[in-house]
């Protein structure tokens, strides 16, 4: 097939080769099974297909709305009055809901069928297990410095119950060297 056979536009062909968008994902998203529906949708909003539509439907309950006023003199709170406004539907807000909705399909299959891919974000929340590794570390006995570093060899999967105290002194010495510590409030600080 030529490429002309598809109408790319220049800016779309250039975009496809600058490497400044992933191909791969847009390639799933243009073939999930609602990308049709979205563009379909989508087309009828550009093209103004049903703003006419909506047009008169809004001006119908509009003249409703003033007969009612003009006739029964209902107070603002009443709830036919406030149902005929309420029934008034704008062409951009139905069509931002109908599109977001077809997104929202699409974005999650995607994401559901790469969950466990290597390059994805896992789940569960780092600062979470940060938090929880803090409260581990802080049972540690001695000063601020074995706390920080049982924190760091947590964080690095490194027990440092099972290290000797020759390793506790030498990573001890490491860890005062780091900014990380040595710019914290914990390098200042005596436990009681």
């Amino acid at each position: 097939m030529e490429l002309t056979e598809l109408h790319l536009s220049d800016g779309m062909v250039e975009l496809l080769k600058s490497g400044r968008i992933n191909n791969r994902l847009l390639c799933e998203i243009a073939t999930h099974e609602d990308f049709v529906t979205l563009m379909t949708d989508t087309e009828i909003y550009v093209d103004g297909v049903a703003t006419s539509h909506f047009q008169n439907f809004n001006s119908l309950l509009e003249v409703l709305r003033g007969q009612v006023l003009s006739q029964y003199q209902p107070v603002e709170e009443d709830t036919a009055l406030k149902a005929l406004e309420a029934m008034q539907v704008q062409e951009e807000d139905y069509f931002c809901q109908v599109t977001h909705r077809a997104w929202d399909t699409i974005l999650h299959a995607i994401r559901e069928a790469h969950k466990d891919d290597t390059d994805s974000a896992p789940d569960g929340s780092n600062a979470m297990k940060l938090i929880k590794d803090a409260k581990k570390a802080l049972a540690v006995p001695g000063s601020y410095l074995d706390v920080f570093a049982a924190l760091m060899c947590t964080q690095l999967q490194i027990r440092y119950d099972k290290l000797l105290e020759q390793e506790h002194m030498v990573l001890k010495n490491v860890m005062k060297k780091t900014p990380a510590y040595k710019d914290s409030p914990l390098s200042r600080m005596k436990r009681r």
